[in-house]
């Protein structure tokens, strides 16, 4: 009896001592598998598309670089079958994270946010378009086709005239994959934000709505890009509006004729039939020629008081201008800016 207890016993003692080692070989390949720090020290991003499948994410997330061993990810991941479990988006992995914590990320869809910035000098819709999509997972198709939406434009408050007027330029935060009509909604959110009770109030009083203002505003960016300016060729549109006058603003003359570029505004340019040419048709046009910055939306609603009726680019070309209160010292002005130019242009000949 007493042999076939000692043999119980080892034959106990070594499985147990199976027991222990395989124990502790598990709590190892646990261990290595999943709770080894296996990020790079710095964030690495990674775009996962809804189009892109399995094989195209791990091969997009070794080509990052963020995961230091790739042959220890493969393996957990296979594991937790994230094959069926990742989800789309913009990713930063920070360092340190484990194999565990890495799936986490991209099974649950736990996104990094990215800047989106909306774009000042933007003159159309289309260009609205391609800006965004060049910074988000949708493409310029997509987003136009959102923008192209007119119950949704009207339901906004907006039609195709003045609808680049809800595009306030600044950066937000927004997930890589929101949809345009997410983005829309968001971008519609912002644009109420600014509009605070103060700014609609100024507006009022000015005499516009807050797509007039949006509207003289980007006229006036396109006048001047020196800010201390702004409020004086703003008081001048404001000052022609209230007595009736044309605006004659060369921008919109450039925007009817589709030519950002011109340099001299020619009889020819000032016949074009356009809603948008000022020289023809009193008042504003009646949308913005351009997406303006927020400082020159609040150069228009803070707009300089004053007498003056016309301004011209100064004749030393330094990015200012010289006001006037009449038409007489206004082309003294103007035949000083011509000449000039004229002589400049002799001198590159």
């Amino acid at each position: 009896m007493s042999k076939k207890k000692n043999k119980t016993k080892k034959t106990i003692g070594w499985l147990l001592f199976i027991a222990a080692v395989a124990a502790v070989c598990a709590i190892c390949f646990y261990i290595s598998t999943f709770m080894m720090p296996n990020t790079t020290a710095g964030k690495e991003a990674i775009n996962v598309y809804h189009t892109t499948d399995y094989p195209g994410f791990i091969s997009a997330l070794e080509q990052s670089g963020a995961v230091k061993n790739m042959k220890s990810f493969r393996r957990a991941a296979r594991l937790m079958k994230l094959d069926q479990s990742f989800k789309p988006g913009h990713y930063e992995l920070q360092g340190g994270l484990n194999n565990k914590q890495i799936e986490r990320v991209f099974s649950h869809g736990w996104q990094t946010p990215v800047k989106l910035m909306v774009k000042p000098h933007l003159r159309d819709l289309g260009k609205v378009a391609a800006s965004l999509a060049s910074q988000l997972e949708a493409d310029s198709t997509a987003i136009m086709e959102a923008l192209n939406d007119r119950e949704m434009m009207a339901a906004k408050g907006f039609n195709r005239y003045t609808y680049l007027a809800m595009f306030i330029p600044d950066t937000y935060e927004v997930y890589w994959t929101i949809t345009p009509l997410q983005l829309l909604d968001r971008l519609k959110k912002e644009y109420d934000a600014f509009w605070n009770d103060s700014r609609r109030g100024k507006a009022r009083a000015a005499g516009l709505t807050p797509e007039q203002a949006v509207t003289l505003a980007s006229i006036v960016i396109e006048e001047t890009k020196y800010e201390p300016e702004m409020p004086t060729v703003a008081g001048v549109y404001i000052n022609r509006l209230k007595k009736g006058m044309l605006l004659q603003a060369d921008p919109t003359v450039k925007y009817a004729v589709n030519d950002p570029t011109l340099r001299r505004i020619l009889n020819v340019h000032l016949q074009v039939d356009s809603p948008y040419n000022t020289y023809k048709h009193p008042g504003l046009p009646p949308g913005p020629i351009t997406t303006p910055p927020k400082n020159a939306i609040d150069a228009v609603l803070g707009y300089q008081h004053h007498n003056y009726l016309y301004f011209c680019a100064d004749a030393s070309f330094n990015g200012r201008h010289r006001f006037a209160t009449n038409l007489s010292e206004h082309m003294n002005n103007a035949r000083s800016f011509h000449a000039a130019m004229n002589a400049q242009q002799k001198a590159k000949q």
